[in-house]
């Protein structure tokens, strides 16, 4: 009998004819065209409708660069804090058991259930001006609604969850094998965290990190609640693109929409550029 061996032909994923396959994975290309790239192909014809000049000009009107700065700084500020609370709050949830777990769980995800409008309308009775604590606030020169802390805190609560949400199923998958063999071998805490800890989360990480950071500065309700308004002061880009919209200004309101989705865009490309010089690290560490 011949030993040699012959491949063996693998069987399909799928058993659905090859029409019906052609099928769902055109009408998913047709959605995602129709969902992603119609409205961002409109976006920029319409801030180019008279050309890259008025475009160019209606983003360095003074009110304009406002908002743009403070769409920044809000991400600077929100982005590392919620980041370091939610590596925080999925380590306590996945390395440790104690009562309450499931309770702070569900508080983590209560922001995906209250409104941002409702959210913001309960930082301005909680620190406005006709509550005691609001009053204390005010009676110490420290301005929270209608100011920068009001959009700061709006836009922290709306967006805590996104980084706790993406790292504690990693963390609950990877299990407390690694940290306890570190711990053993004399590590301390820190130095567990930093050596194994992180490399194992540091994808998901940038994921929540990202998705942080994106509806950091889409952040609309909640923004809009807090802040009053004010031009050139408290309005971020999305408060600022309705109201040149409102004020019939499309070329200025579409030009700093399409800016904004270039952010959008920026942090995507970032995010690719991380995973490929991973991929060629790693790559590279098998070869050796």
């Amino acid at each position: 009998m011949s030993d040699i061996a012959y491949p063996v032909r693998a069987n399909p994923v799928t058993t659905e004819p090859r029409l019906a396959r052609y099928i769902l994975i055109g009408t998913v290309v047709v959605l995602i065209a129709i969902l992603l790239f119609a409205p961002l192909i409109a976006v920029f014809s319409e801030a180019l409708r008279e050309g890259w000049s008025a475009a160019i000009s209606s983003l360095s009107e003074p009110d304009a660069r406002s908002a743009i700065q403070l769409t920044l700084l809000v991400a600077a500020v929100v982005v590392p804090l919620n980041a370091v609370f939610g590596i925080a709050a999925a380590w306590a949830i996945t390395k440790f058991d104690f009562r309450g777990k499931a309770f702070l769980i569900t508080l983590i995800d209560l922001p995906f259930s209250v409104s941002p409008v409702v959210a913001g309308l309960a930082l301005v009775l909680l620190f406005g001006s006709n509550s005691a604590l609001g009053a204390w606030f005010i009676a110490h020169d420290m301005k929270i609604v209608f100011a920068l802390p009001g959009i700061l805190l709006a836009t922290m609560f709306v967006t805590f969850p996104f980084v706790a949400r993406e790292l504690i199923p990693v963390m609950m998958e990877q299990g407390r094998a690694e940290e306890e063999a570190a711990l053993t071998l004399g590590a301390s805490g820190w130095r567990t965290f930093f050596t194994v800890t992180l490399p194992n989360i540091r994808w998901a990480l940038l994921y929540g990190v990202l998705l942080c950071n994106a509806r950091a500065m889409g952040e609309f309700g909640a923004v809009a609640v807090i802040s009053g308004k004010i031009r050139g002061e408290t309005t971020t880009m999305p408060i600022m693109i309705e109201m040149l919209y409102n004020e019939y200004l499309s070329v200025a309101a579409f030009s700093l929409a399409a800016a904004l989705a270039m952010l959008a865009l920026v942090t995507l490309l970032l995010k690719s550029l991380l995973e490929w010089r991973y991929a060629d690290l790693l790559s590279a560490t098998r070869r050796h």
